[in-house]
């Protein structure tokens, strides 16, 4: 199971002991979320304002919304949540959000804006809006920035689980764990398109850079 609240969802009773026949690894904690809007800030300092897409039907997508919402003052930004549920409706809404001046764009981890991803980042480029994404393959295909998770070490850890279980272990025994790498993606060809200029500190940091 990859879930990002497997205890919100009903999947398990805590993530210490998750009973039951079901175990396995969360997407993401929901504090790393802030993180999303502190790299944006970085990489363009500018922005007062960001749109934040989410799907609030599932735990997740409010959970996600609070996170970025608790450091949103710290950095100076006041935040939209838009609601996703169509491609239409993610159009409609950046469009009208994009007119606005010093905006940015943060995308949260969802079913929806993963199925959408495409749409999302070409309506970023097109309405020239800084965007932070959650996994790396936004940004190589064409996104900003990306932190996330990396998945080939929760595939690794997933293995050890499963070879455990094979053993003997009882998934009720096996703790869910939290990813415990995360890695950031910039591209410096969309940074240049935008007119931005990637702090070196930050360029730094990252696992990939995109030129």
């Amino acid at each position: 199971m990859t879930v990002p609240d497997p205890v919100g969802a009903g999947f398990v009773d805590s993530l210490a002991r998750p009973g039951g026949n079901v175990t396995g690894f969360m997407l993401f904690e929901y504090g790393m979320s802030g993180k999303w809007l502190e790299l944006l800030k970085q990489i363009a300092p500018g922005m007062t304002q960001a749109a934040v897409l989410r799907d609030p039907s599932i735990t997740a997508g409010v959970g996600q919304f609070a996170a970025i919402q608790s450091v949103a003052p710290l950095f100076g930004v006041k935040l939209r949540p838009v609601d996703v549920r169509d491609a239409g409706e993610i159009e409609r809404a950046i469009a009208a959000f994009a007119l606005r001046s010093h905006s940015g764009l943060i995308v949260t981890l969802t079913g929806l804006t993963i199925r959408h991803r495409d749409l999302i980042s070409a309506l970023a480029a097109r309405h020239r809006l800084p965007a932070v994404y959650p996994f790396r393959y936004f940004a190589t295909s064409g996104g900003l920035i990306s932190y996330g998770p990396n998945p080939i070490e929760e595939s690794r850890q997933a293995a050890g689980y499963v070879d455990r279980i094979l053993k003997g272990e009882k998934p009720a025994d096996l703790p869910v764990q939290a990813p415990t790498k995360y890695e950031l993606v910039i591209n410096l060809k969309t940074a240049k398109a935008l007119g931005l200029d990637v702090p070196s500190q930050l360029l730094a940091r990252a696992d990939e850079v995109i030129e």
